[in-house]
């Protein structure tokens, strides 16, 4: 249980310090409490909380991410990534008529009933992978809520082919590099080839960027890999931990919001929300990703040398301010079922071992770099990592 954060550190009820790779779960890129935020949210909260109407606040939000995202010719705002998911869905289904939605094994969209499918299914489950079961996500979902998703297996450009030309797929959903599980870009040409296939079929594609949007890079995964989706979402880091989420994308599309299409909620453009929104993207300059970018490598290539060193077989793959740490793997995962492969005990102890020694990760192996993370924390984490690996080397040999 936690008592406050503080830059690159969470501080729980014990007084305990931790060095902090969840990261908010990939949310807190300038790290906790960054003072240019909580002061922009301090100065809202004196000029109003809710409106429940449009602001300058607003607008100056949508400026800003206008000018960063290829895609954003429109733009609306919500409160979670979840939510927006379903925002593009329902976009997509009413701009062709079609009901079908295409995702993939391992990627997530959000907790609701009818998207929550072979995220992290059990390979005894799931089926063959060039025609992969959907796997229910949660208990408590029935086989009704998934008829409208159909799941393939991502980085495979053939089988998507051969499922959209079926001529009945309204969208294509997916997270443009991998993060849900693992760090895994794209194969080259996939993207393009994603986007080509669904032109030629008459599909809405989706990039789910909630993760990789303004972690990869100010413009997202869609500007890093140069290629520009129908439709995009965003959420976590684009407000540093406020509930903060948009949806961005063709002026066609996004002009069906006003005419016919309902997309609703008390919260969405909430000012002071708003305030850490325009405050975070504000701090995002290329100073910042210069700065994040070298320490996070550094750190990743630096426990990638420690897991080596201390003869643990391991991929640490991904980018600059998140990447992920897969034991057993002889090679780098390129979709769900390699990753599947992974040593999760063996991570799982290494993990344990680190928090021990004051450095906390995501036990599903995903590590998240902030502003905050400044060359100290990473020389004291790397000290750390090397200390561990060869406990659980021990371990792991035992």
């Amino acid at each position: 249980m936690f008592e406050r954060g503080e830059g690159a550190h969470l501080i729980d009820i014990d007084g305990n310090r931790l060095i902090d790779y969840y990261g908010g779960m990939g949310a807190m890129v300038l790290g906790h409490n960054p003072a240019p935020v909580c002061e922009a949210v301090t100065r809202q909260m004196q000029s109003g909380i809710l409106f429940a109407g449009q602001s300058m606040v607003e607008y100056r939000a949508a400026e800003l991410i206008q000018a960063r995202i290829p895609s954003a010719q429109r733009i609306r705002f919500g409160s979670s990534g979840s939510e927006v998911a379903q925002a593009a869905m329902r976009l997509a289904r009413a701009a062709t008529g079609r009901r079908t939605i295409v995702k993939f094994e391992g990627h997530y969209h959000g907790w609701f009933d009818n998207i929550l499918w072979s995220t992290a299914p059990a390979l005894n489950a799931a089926g063959p992978s060039d025609e992969p079961v959907r796997v229910a996500g949660s208990l408590g979902q029935s086989a009704d809520d998934g008829r409208g998703v159909d799941v393939l297996q991502w980085n495979d450009l053939a089988a998507l082919e051969r499922r959209l030309a079926r001529g009945d797929v309204a969208g294509v959903i997916m997270e443009p590099a991998m993060c849900n599980q693992g760090a895994i870009a794209p194969l080259p040409g996939y993207l393009e080839g994603a986007l080509a296939a669904c032109r030629r079929h008459g599909t809405i594609l989706v990039f789910d960027e909630v993760i990789t949007g303004f972690r990869l890079g100010a413009g997202g995964a869609q500007q890093r890999f140069a290629v520009t989706p129908d439709l995009s979402i965003f959420a976590k880091a684009i407000a540093n931990g406020f509930p903060a989420a948009a949806i961005a994308g063709r002026a066609d599309l996004m002009d069906m919001f006003v005419d016919g299409v309902l997309h609703g909620g008390t919260f969405n453009s909430h000012p002071v929300v708003m305030a850490a929104l325009v405050a975070t993207q504000q701090e995002l300059t290329p100073a910042h990703y210069d700065a994040t970018s070298a320490r996070g490598l550094r750190l990743r290539d630096g426990v990638a040398g420690a897991l080596a060193a201390a003869g643990i077989k391991a991929q640490v793959t991904g980018f600059e301010s998140m990447f992920h740490v897969a034991f057993g793997l002889d090679a780098p995962a390129r979709n769900y079922r390699d990753l599947a492969q992974a040593n999760k005990r063996g991570y799982a102890l290494f993990a344990l071992a680190l928090l021990r020694r004051g450095v906390r990760v995501l036990e599903r192996g995903a590590w998240f770099v902030s502003a905050a993370h400044d060359d100290a924390i990473v020389d004291q984490t790397l000290a750390i990592v090397t200390e561990a690996a060869l406990e659980v080397a021990a371990q792991l040999e035992g």
